[in-house]
This record gives structure tokens, C-alpha cells and sequence, in this order.
């Protein structure tokens, strides 16, 4: 009754397959070790065979296979210790492979699945030790007599189903088993020719799809909008403007393959379907389109982000923080430098932060991502420093400021307000200073420029010019002679 040319698993359709790596991953519990592994969970993998198990975890006791869309019960033979095997929700139309090597088998859980050939049970009669089995869900679960015919055959059954059988119930199963028999046999054969004429559907609606889609991928293009005789129909003053238009013309069809995708989407789901092992994969086709088809729209919806600006047109720097770090940028007054202070991660290796300080912003590309401020104040570049905090990880700068005169640690730099007087004044002494350089160049008052900042400022002498003496005559001892000179 199966036919072999039917692949419904060639359309697309990415199942998984039971690879070593797959079973390591699931085999945490034991260290990743599979070869001594007992118990494997192997559900909702949409794993499509069964193989590879029974030669790398031979000493598995539980297997847990459901949800999966397994079709044949194979490559199980050499699990020896094997006492429980799950395959519910599965496409298992017959149970076979059981009866040579699993002789351990105490446990059987074929529940939701495509099971029609109830005669088939009859291998399990070599599984000795099998006492649970549940078979509900299935075709065969319908059948007039069917719990007497399971009870009849596989005497060792001690549940079935959920519930317990009683010792009546199986003596009375016994006597009534051949005319049980007879009636499951007619059943199953109706069942069976009904299957066959169910395929055969399955088989031409699904090369109905394949040749349907050929033809639409003939004739549109690979965004699935139609082309045919385009550049006949747009005059030859129209052809400057394809550029301008082909936005519109692409958004327009892309909404109306998305209002017919949505159609599509809510007739398949309305429309009914046949409870088989080709309309769940049908299913499972169409939600794998479904999804492949919004990640192209997600796709195209995605724009490439432009590069950030950090410089505008016009030359001028620009505040970015496109890491997201907090900062805190300080004026230290004392020290005359800007500081500043980025909470660069702790962990983070020095090797992925740059820092570029120029005369009015500083700029730092953590992992590629850059962070820039604009300075409150001119800064000397080329005496800028950059170090991490040895706590906190975060990246301090230091950047000494431009256009003040460093005195220690203090800034002498103040406005002072200049009058006419003041500015005569200062005039005639920087003149008498230079005249008295010249009498005594010894003495002098320039600052050596080598060593402008040192540890104590010795304050310099200058040379100033004696006051005068000019006695008083109000002084009893004062005697004014003319003869003698005055003082120099």
C-alpha cells in the first residue's frame, strides 16, 4: 500500500537529522558522554528518521522521540537494555522492528500517530517483557473490537491505553477472538484501500503545486512581479524616469503580494484537510514558506545604516555616544586640564579602545563604535593623556589646557580692567626697566623659559631704583648748605 515515489519531504522542507552533535548537546545530564548514556530526549526536532541511536547509545533505557515527524520504526534493534520508547506524534503508519533485540521492552507509546494496519501488533507478541501500550489517536483505535483484539493478541499486556486489564476481560477477549478477528480484518482492509486512495491525492495535488510553480517562476521575475513586455509599452520619453518610479512600482507590488499572501494564508487554514501523514507535512510546508517568506520581507525592509556623522558639513564637531557609556567631563581648575572620565567596561581588553584628542573635541572608538565631545575649551594635544582606572576599568584622559600662563598650581591668568594712567604707568616702568638692564645687564627680570615650572618659585629680584631722600625742613638738625652737592 505505500508508495515510494512519494516524497513529501523534498519540497523545501529543512528536517533535522540525528547527528552525534545533536545527541551530545542533549546529553548534558551525563557530561556529553553518549556511549554510556541511559536516558535520551529527542523531542520536537521535526526529525524525519530514525538511525544512528542504536550504534553510538547502546545502553539506553528511555528514549523520548515524540513530536517528530519519524515515519518507520527502524534502526532500533540493538538497543538491548531498552525499556520505555516514546514515538507519539509521530507518522508511524506500522509497528514493526520491535519484536528482534529490543527484549527489554516494558513500555510502548505510539499515541497520535497514522497507525491503520492493526494486525501489525501481532510482532509484539516476541516483546515478552512489554507490559504498557498506548495506541490512542490512531486510525486503527476506531475499529469495532479493538480493544479485544489488542487484548487477545498480546497477552504478556498488562495496560493498554491507560487502563488496566482485567483477567475477565482478557478470558472473555480470548473466547470472542475469532469473530473479532474476522470483523478487524475487513476494517483494516477498507482502511487499507482508503490509505491508497488518499496518497494518490496527496501525490497529484503535490505535483500539481511543483508544476504550478515552475510556471510562475518562468515568467516573473525574482521578486515574483510579472514583466512581460514592459519597455514595449513605456515611451521612449518615460525610459529617464524608471528611476523614479521603480520605488513606487516596487512598494505597490509588494503590498499586493502581501495582501495575496495573507489570502493565501487564511484560505489554506479555512480549507479542510484529511487527517494523514501528507496533509501534517503539508502543513508543516506551508508554515515553513510562511516563515521563509517574511524573513525576505523582513530583508528587504532592513536599510543599510549610513555611516555616522561625526563631523557636520560645515567642519564642526559633533556630540556622539554611540556605545551608550556614561561619562562625566570635569574642569580641573587646579591643574588647568579638562577631564575626562568614560565608563569603558571593566573587562574589556585596552587593545579595542582608541582615543584620538584633538585642540577642541576628543574622540574614543570603543569596539568600532565611536564616542565624541566637544571640548568646553581649547586642550593641548600633544600633552594629552589617556590610562584605566585599575578599579573600575574606566578610561580617564587628561587634557591640559591652551592659553594660560601655568604658575605652580595656580592659574594667573585675570582680567584686569586698563585705564589711561595704568597703561602710562606700565609704559614708564617697562622703559626705565630697559634702561636700567643696559646701565647693569647682570641684573635682569626675565624668567628662564627652560625651567618656567619648578618645585618652589623663587620670586626674581629686580633692580629698582633707591627713593630718595628728601629731608624735611621741619627737622631741628636739618642745615641747608648750598655748597654741598646733593645726594645721588
Amino acid at each position: 500500500m505505500h508508495l515510494p515515489s512519494l516524497d513529501m519531504c523534498a519540497d523545501g522542507l529543512d528536517f533535522l537529522d540525528v547527528t552525534e552533535d545533536l545527541i551530545r548537546r542533549n546529553a548534558e545530564h551525563n557530561d556529553c558522554i553518549i556511549f554510556s548514556l541511559e536516558e535520551l530526549s529527542l523531542h520536537q526536532q521535526e526529525i524525519e528518521r530514525l538511525e544512528h541511536i542504536d550504534k553510538w547509545c547502546r545502553d539506553l533505557k528511555i528514549l523520548y522521540l515524540q513530536n517528530n515527524l519519524i515515519g518507520k520504526i527502524e534502526n532500533v534493534s540493538k538497543l538491548k537494555k531498552l525499556e520505555y520508547l516514546n514515538l507519539a506524534l509521530n507518522n508511524i503508519e506500522k509497528i514493526e522492528n520491535l519484536e528482534a533485540g529490543c527484549e527489554g521492552l516494558t513500555k510502548l507509546d505510539l499515541t497520535v500517530n497514522f497507525i491503520g494496519e492493526l494486525s501489525s501488533v501481532k510482532t509484539l507478541q516476541h516483546n515478552i517483557h512489554l507490559k504498557e501500550l498506548f495506541l490512542m489517536g490512531n486510525p486503527c483505535a476506531d475499529f469495532d473490537g479493538y480493544r479485544q483484539f489488542m487484548v487477545a493478541t498480546l497477552q504478556q499486556l498488562k495496560w493498554l491505553d491507560g487502563k488496566e486489564i482485567e483477567r475477565s476481560e482478557r478470558i472473555q477477549a480470548l473466547q470472542d477472538f475469532p469473530a473479532v478477528e474476522q470483523q478487524i480484518r475487513e476494517q483494516e482492509k477498507a482502511y487499507c484501500l482508503k490509505r491508497a486512495k488518499d496518497k494518490e491525492e496527496a501525490q497529484r495535488k503535490l505535483q500539481e503545486e511543483e508544476n504550478e510553480g515552475e510556471r510562475e517562476g518562468r515568467h516573473t521575475g525574482f521578486d515574483g512581479r510579472w514583466y512581460t513586455d514592459i519597455s514595449a509599452t513605456l515611451p521612449s520619453s518615460e525610459e529617464s524616469k524608471d528611476d523614479v518610479q521603480a520605488p513606487e512600482i516596487q512598494e505597490g507590488g509588494c503590498k499586493k503580494k502581501k495582501l495575496d499572501n495573507g489570502e493565501d494564508d487564511l484560505e489554506f487554514w479555512n480549507k479542510p484537510s484529511l487527517y494523514t501523514p501528507e496533509s501534517r507535512l503539508e502543513t508543516l510546508r506551508h508554515m515553513e514558506k510562511q516563515r521563509k517568506d517574511q524573513e525576505k520581507l523582513s530583508e528587504k525592509k532592513k536599510k543599510v545604516k549610513p555611516p555616522r556623522v561625526l563631523i557636520s558639513e560645515n567642519g564642526r564637531a559633533l556630540n556622539v555616544n554611540e556605545p551608550k557609556l556614561d561619562f562625566s567631563l570635569r574642569d580641573d581648575e587646579k591643574r588647568n586640564q579638562i577631564v575626562l572620565d568614560l565608563a569603558v567596561y571593566r573587562y574589556m581588553d585596552t587593545s579595542l579602545i582608541d582615543v584620538d584628542v584633538q585642540p577642541t573635541y576628543v574622540r574614543v572608538m570603543v569596539k568600532g563604535k565611536p564616542f565624541q565631545l566637544v571640548l568646553p575649551a581649547e586642550v593641548k594635544p600633544d600633552s594629552s593623556s589617556a590610562k584605566r582606572a585599575q578599579t573600575t576599568g574606566h578610561l580617564v584622559v587628561y587634557m591640559p589646557k591652551v592659553g594660560e600662563i601655568i604658575t605652580g598650581c595656580q592659574v594667573t591668568s585675570k582680567p584686569v580692567k586698563s585705564t589711561p594712567d595704568s597703561s602710562r604707568e606700565q609704559t614708564n616702568k617697562r622703559s626705565q626697566q630697559m634702561e636700567r638692564l643696559e646701565v647693569d645687564p647682570s641684573k635682569h627680570a626675565f624668567p628662564d623659559v627652560a625651567n618656567i615650572v619648578q618645585a618652589k618659585k623663587h620670586t626674581p629680584r629686580r633692580v629698582q631704583a633707591e627713593p630718595k631722600i628728601i629731608p624735611s625742613e621741619e627737622d631741628p638738625d636739618f642745615e641747608d648748605n648750598p655748597e654741598v652737592p646733593p645726594l645721588i
